[in-house]
């Protein structure tokens, strides 16, 4: 199953972004542009983003037709089938942005989810990712193996974990990177799928494979299911997984008959 996007954040402080039109819809991305550092212009600028709010018809099509032949990516506000890119619902826990997209789908639909998740996140979780990034050195240091390293925060991310996001308070960054934990050890945990349905994955299994560092598989199994691993975590179809697989996390995944 293909994505209708690739969702990106793009920094955009100091930078040229167009904006036409007048009226509501023009003034609220600009203000959305504004909040990101850019810098509002005219269809004169040189630039590669362009966001087009005019309500005539025939002239948003001739604007975006102009813009496009200056290799310009568009966004054509309420007309999700002319958009180069779509701007998301955003939750904001600064600095951890959430963006919510349907593809231009519906815009109601992304901002109810917005409003659904600001109640479920806590306020702490900007900190949280503030005392991340003023430790990554200590973190780099004590886990300079990128494979021990992602499944050290993994584990600590997982629920009821020294990190969790939803409970992780003042000073948890600190007491988890005193604390003694060994990720650099060999281990594999094996998953016996009762569905072909990735939905019908339970939480356990779904965080297991998103932290894998390879995945082996039976030929049967779902590449629906597969994608749920990282996309550089090796998949490796055999009949059966190895008595060593290897440093770090593996899954050995089979779908019951």
């Amino acid at each position: 199953m293909s994505w209708h996007s690739l969702p990106l954040f793009v920094r955009l402080a100091g930078r040229p972004v167009i904006l036409l039109g007048k009226g509501e819809a023009a003034d609220a991305k600009r203000r959305l542009l504004e909040r990101a550092g850019a810098v509002v212009s005219d269809e004169d600028a040189e630039a590669v983003l362009a966001i087009v709010a005019i309500d005539d018809e025939q002239d948003a099509r001739a604007a975006i037709d102009r813009l496009r032949a200056r290799h310009i990516l568009v966004n054509a506000v309420d007309r999700p089938d002319w958009c180069d890119f779509t701007l998301p619902a955003i939750v904001d826990r600064d600095p951890v942005l959430i963006a919510i997209g349907t593809g231009g789908a519906s815009a109601g639909l992304a901002a109810a989810l917005r409003q659904r998740l600001e109640a479920l996140l806590p306020a702490t979780l900007g900190g949280l990712a503030t005392a991340l990034f003023t430790g990554r050195p200590t973190i780099r240091r004590r886990y300079p193996d990128s494979g021990d390293r992602r499944r050290a925060l993994g584990g600590a991310f997982a629920e009821g974990g020294a990190l969790d996001p939803f409970r992780a308070g003042e000073g948890a960054v600190d007491a988890w990177i005193g604390a003694s934990n060994d990720a650099s050890r060999s281990e594999l945990v094996e998953i016996a799928l009762t569905s072909p349905d990735a939905d019908d994955l339970t939480l356990r299994q779904a965080r297991v494979l998103a932290l894998a560092d390879r995945v082996y598989h039976r030929a049967d199994v779902p590449a629906t299911i597969l994608d749920r691993a990282r996309a550089d975590a090796a998949r490796i179809e055999c009949n059966a997984a190895p008595v060593d697989p290897g440093k770090g996390l593996s899954v050995d995944l089979t779908l019951a008959g």
